[in-house]
């Protein structure tokens, strides 16, 4: 068995997902259900025995103890995360408790749990800690791509938080000997992603008629990886990376937000033409850049390639495709994950802003 911790949000439901659809082996399944914590992402895992889940707290040091006690897994998934920039800047203090405190609390219970276990299970034991190219800062235009060993240089509340998590888990390697792995992602895309992210309030607003809202010139640029690859890179690390190695996970696809948007007007003009008969990019809203906005992130994956030989599946053509098909096909989710609390926090992050 394997726990996978943040396990009914974007990145963590497409993983357990895609773990059972590949894998006899169950997981247990630990998520708090916040705001972006959805059960109904898991849904087609309904009466599946080889999936157990648990509302729970990754900083409930009583309830980690006992589930590791219970379930003895052999390794843990920790996607457990605040993992928004924008509300980490309207509400740093949460990202700190998550972030920071939960991880350091997740990581003494498992090290309590672990240092009683003996032989095989002990050495085989594997803590995958899953971040963002966001702790590495920004690039300039003809800056190389973030490796490795770039220097951390976090610009938000939320890239911090994560920077903090980051070196919490290779503190606990080099300390104690426990026996992790971090993975460092670009900007995923993909079903079941929380609509206040790009890609899928653009998909969101556009079929409703609402303006498509583009930060300051709409040119920051950022590498995008489709999820279903970013969890297939995770699946190859867990299997043989090397302990206490951090591997960058990214899509080869930098491209800048602008153009993103405007792909996405195009498939739904094609997909779904509005009724009017006008484009979508007619909805094209320019709004005053957030405070901080990192200009470009690129990652590169050569570390992984070489050592794992892995490399994502999906273009960015074929991924954005299938993205966009899958909201398309599936708006009772996209309704029911608008809540009252999601509508009032795009209002008021997106309403009353400037024009450039």
């Amino acid at each position: 068995m394997i726990l996978v911790t943040g396990g009914a949000g974007f990145i963590g439901a497409n993983f357990v997902l895609d773990w059972l659809a590949t894998h006899d082996e169950p997981v247990l399944n630990l998520d708090k259900l916040t705001y972006a914590g959805n059960r109904e992402n898991l849904a087609s895992l309904q009466g599946d025995a080889r999936h157990i889940f648990v509302q729970g707290d990754i900083g409930d040091a009583e309830l980690i103890a006992s589930l590791l006690q219970q379930h003895q897994p052999r390794a843990i998934v920790n996607f457990a995360a605040e993992s928004h920039v924008d509300r980490s800047i309207h509400g740093p203090a949460e990202f700190i408790q998550t972030n920071i405190v939960g991880t350091f609390a997740l990581l003494e219970s498992v090290r309590a749990w672990w240092n009683g276990l003996v032989g095989d299970a002990k050495a085989a034991f594997r803590f995958l800690h899953v971040s963002t190219d966001e702790v590495y800062g920004s690039l300039a235009a003809a800056d190389p791509a973030f490796t490795e060993t770039h220097r951390y240089e976090p610009n938000s509340p939320y890239s911090a938080s994560k920077a903090a998590s980051d070196h919490l888990v290779r503190a606990y390697h080099h300390t104690y000997g426990l026996s992790v792995l971090t993975t460092n992602c670009s900007n995923n895309y993909g079903p079941y992603h929380f609509p206040e992210k790009l890609i899928p309030l653009m998909i969101v607003n556009a079929l409703a008629g609402k303006p498509l809202p583009v930060y300051g010139d709409g040119q920051q640029v950022r590498d995008w990886l489709y999820v279903k690859d970013h969890c297939s890179a995770i699946r190859r690390v867990l299997e043989a990376g090397r302990p206490g190695e951090t591997y960058n996970v990214g899509g080869w696809n930098e491209k800048p937000n602008l153009e993103i948007v405007h792909t996405v007007c195009a498939l739904l003009d094609e997909l779904r033409p509005a009724a009017h008969g006008k484009s979508y990019r007619e909805q094209i809203a320019y709004v005053r850049d957030r405070p901080g906005h990192d200009r470009r992130y690129a990652i590169d994956a050569s570390k992984i390639e070489r050592e794992l030989a892995w490399r994502p599946a999906e273009t960015f053509e074929t991924g954005i495709r299938k993205t966009v098909q899958w909201y398309l096909a599936n708006p009772d989710w996209v309704a029911h994950v608008q809540s009252g609390a999601y509508r009032e926090w795009v209002q008021t992050q997106y309403s009353g802003n400037d024009t450039p």
